[in-house]
């Protein structure tokens, strides 16, 4: 979002009714109905200015800086437990060693650490260590936001460490998206999305929208790249445009990390490796089965130790088929370093093979 996000590739209640009988009357008596007692309506206070809402959740925000190598990345996360956990995109943890945060409210610098995360969602759960005692957001009490709404992006744009705030409304609401890395290239499709015209940028990923009170219905994911915004001599400027994971898709994964039960696509705790690339195999390919195609192998992984190369196909897990790419990401999903697992592949001869690896220490990855 404003340094290390991600570009959107645009081509990118009703009231309850209570069952009761009525007593029988007797001779002589008569039936009154009760007048209701009036109920005062709710009254929202008036909306934030800029100014307000800033002052207001500034101090549950914090700024991340994630390094992986030589590489690093900036985004934005906002705290919602005392303690120190704290919602970010899982595109600003991904792949990192070492992460930071600079809490807004006191100040402070923490080491971070990824507790879990979903890819599919683009959200992790991190957890700045030592903290105690933070200010926490409050969530907006809607599911969801109306078409019309007025909204703000907080973040860390630019990567400048500076909270800005980006004013604007939302315009559409479940929304398939697919963006684009920054950082890597790599591409991720995201459904369910709320779309706002407020202006997005890198160092924004992560970073909570608020509503007009403060309350927050969303974490900010994708925008528009600097050449979209700005125009090139091959195209013209464009409006702003971004897309916000909504919060309560962002909440089932908290509670779920918190929970501590990996599953289906949510990854709790540290995360394992095997060291391997895949891709889907398509039946219209002369191979000798289906599978994860494995593209490349990295040196000195488990991948390498087992035997894998290049030229293979993954065809089972630990017991379980797989079929696809997907199948082996999910297969690893609920598997922790040290955990050992038995692979089955074939060679390009369609030669089956089998042997036992061991999963050693990742970083946050799919």
């Amino acid at each position: 979002m404003r340094s290390g996000g991600r570009a959107v590739m645009l081509t990118l209640v009703a009231a309850g009714l209570a069952l009761f009988t009525a007593p029988t009357l007797g001779p002589g008596t008569a039936d009154f109905a009760a007048a209701p007692t009036p109920v005062a309506p709710v009254v929202e206070p008036p909306p934030l200015t800029l100014d307000e809402l800033s002052a207001r959740v500034d101090p549950a925000v914090v700024t991340l800086s994630a390094s992986a190598g030589f590489s690093g990345v900036a985004g934005t996360g906002f705290v919602v437990a005392p303690d120190g956990i704290v919602l970010t995109n899982f595109h600003v943890v991904e792949h990192a060693t070492d992460i930071s945060a600079v809490h807004m409210g006191n100040g402070l610098i923490y080491d971070a650490t990824v507790l879990g995360y979903d890819k599919s969602r683009d959200v992790a759960v991190v957890q700045l260590i030592t903290a105690a005692d933070l200010p926490v957001v409050e969530l907006a009490p809607d599911a969801l936001p109306e078409v019309g709404d007025a909204v703000t992006a907080i973040g860390n744009a630019s990567g400048a460490g500076v909270l800005v705030p980006a004013p604007g409304a939302v315009t559409a609401l479940d929304q398939r998206v697919l963006t684009r890395s920054s950082v890597d290239g790599s591409r991720n499709t995201l459904e369910r999305m709320i779309r706002v015209d407020a202006d997005v940028r890198a160092g924004d990923s992560g970073g909570p929208l608020f509503d007009a009170w403060g309350r927050v219905i969303g974490v900010n994911t994708a925008g528009l790249s600097e050449d979209a915004r700005n125009g090139t001599e091959y195209s013209p400027p464009q409006a702003p445009e971004a897309y916000a994971v909504p919060i309560a898709e962002a909440v089932a994964v908290l509670d779920q990390v918190v929970s501590g039960r990996s599953g289906g696509t949510v990854h709790v705790g540290p995360t394992p490796y095997f060291g391997v690339s895949v891709r889907d195999v398509s039946v219209f390919e002369n191979k000798p089965a289906l599978g994860a195609a494995v593209v490349s192998v990295a040196p000195d992984s488990p991948a390498q130790t087992l035997g894998l190369s290049s030229t293979d196909i993954i065809v089972k897990f630990d017991g379980t088929d797989v079929r696809s790419a997907s199948d082996l990401s999910e297969a690893l999903i609920g598997r922790v370093p040290g955990e050992s697992a038995a692979v089955e592949w074939v060679d390009d001869s369609g030669i089956r093979s089998s042997g036992t690896v061991t999963l050693a220490q990742g970083m946050p990855s799919a």
